[in-house]
């Protein structure tokens, strides 16, 4: 049984985020192409984002620090610490308001 420790990797992720010239910073907890999920956490600075991109399996994304703000089309969507939500499956992006750092899990369609 795997374990992470997500409150030490929240701070890892964080810190990297604020060095890296991208705003951003990410760890794959779970997953891959051979499995089902594939869970990631990413960092995100304030005022950086994940550019309009598409989703093309299920996926949800947890708040696990900061505040977020999830754009799809006219439809926005404001998230904060402890928030989840289905995202869209349509071109979307993703925008930290604040420091912040969320946890993406992805289907990865594998049968």
């Amino acid at each position: 049984m795997d374990s992470t420790d997500l409150a030490d990797l929240i701070d890892e992720l964080t810190a990297k985020a604020r060095d890296a010239s991208s705003g951003r910073a990410a760890r794959t907890i779970r997953g891959g192409h051979e499995n089902a999920l594939r869970e990631t956490v990413i960092a995100l600075r304030a005022g950086h984002e994940l550019a309009e991109h598409e989703s093309p399996h299920e996926a949800t994304l947890q708040v696990l620090r900061g505040r977020v703000r999830l754009i799809a089309g006219a439809d926005i969507w404001n998230g904060a610490s402890g928030d989840h939500l289905t995202v869209p499956a349509r071109r979307h992006s993703l925008e930290a308001v604040e420091d912040s750092v969320v946890l993406l899990t992805v289907s990865n369609d594998v049968p």
